[in-house]
């Protein structure tokens, strides 16, 4: 049988022993089964195995077919900031909390990632987001999101304003605590906490939900994932701002300065089991009743 991948990349959670025994545990099925296996280097060098083929994570995004991640969403997270810029498959096996992004249980791995190898499997595209901050049109910092793209203070429970135009039309302005942009696949995510909508992945759309907003009427909106969302910093904020990208990337912001968020041109290509079924994930996930009949 022709294999569909043929170098798999390995990329684990950082110090922790449970997610070191799978890829151990995974590493050597994978060789049994004969694919070149491609190690990435902060992880190899917490596994006891010899002769691993240590890359960048780059390189795994360079060199591999799939790129199977060991660890909680956050790890996913930040591998798929990288990883989307490759065209790579990328699968999860859940060794954190939640599990939204990845679907592998560690114990029982072999038979689903066997039937993915084969080619039985689903595949989906999440987009993610851009964020530029600019100062006196000068672009300052840029980076992506897979989940959500937050404007907010250091100090806690203190309001800052801005200003909110989608496409270049002005929408609203804003006093609140911040503001959270995200796609559908951080929906579950800071947004839900915070009385965003869920978005289903399959939606080309971005939502924006305020934080705190000092309004009554002021109300979470869902926007085309086109649509390019610059905000507006007043001068009158506190100097303490950031934009935060999926709570691992801060890029501060000063008053004055202008944000454009846009869907980046590059999608993440998750692959699912042939079981994967969001709504059951989001049953088990939240709590959500059963069926009655």
């Amino acid at each position: 049988m022709t294999q569909i991948f043929n170098t798999i990349g390995l990329i684990g959670k950082p110090h922790h022993e449970g997610a070191n025994n799978t890829l151990t545990a995974l590493y050597h099925w994978l060789i049994e089964q004969s694919y070149k296996v491609l190690v990435e280097e902060q992880t190899g060098q917490q596994l006891t195995i010899d002769g691993l083929n240590l890359v960048s994570i780059n390189q795994v995004g360079e060199q591999a077919d799939l790129a199977i991640v060991v660890g909680g969403d956050g790890n996913m997270l930040g591998a798929a900031r990288v990883l989307s810029r490759y065209d790579i498959a990328v699968l999860g096996v859940n060794r954190g909390n939640l599990g939204f992004l990845t679907d592998l249980d560690p114990f029982n791995f072999e038979h689903p990632l066997k039937e993915v190898l084969q080619g039985e499997f689903i595949t989906e595209k999440r987009c993610l987001l851009e964020a530029k901050v600019l100062r006196h049109n000068a672009v300052k910092s840029r980076n992506s999101a897979v989940n959500e793209v937050v404007l907010h203070l250091d100090k806690v429970a203190t309001m800052l304003e801005f200003e909110v135009y989608i496409d270049d039309h002005f929408m609203l302005s804003q006093r609140a605590d911040g503001l959270i942009v995200t796609t559908p696949t951080g929906s579950t995510a800071y947004s839900l906490s915070a009385g965003g909508p869920i978005l289903t992945p399959n939606l080309d759309a971005i939502a924006l939900v305020p934080m705190f907003p000092h309004t009554l009427s002021s109300r979470p909106i869902v926007v085309d994932s086109d649509s390019e969302i610059k905000l507006k910093l007043s001068h009158d904020n506190s100097e303490h701002m950031n934009i935060s990208c999926d709570s691992h990337v801060s890029l501060p912001v000063m008053p004055g300065d202008e944000v454009i968020i846009r869907k980046q041109n590059h999608p993440l290509r998750l692959v699912h089991p042939k079981s994967y079924d969001y709504f059951k994930i989001l049953r088990t996930k939240l709590g959500w009743g059963s069926r009655l009949f």
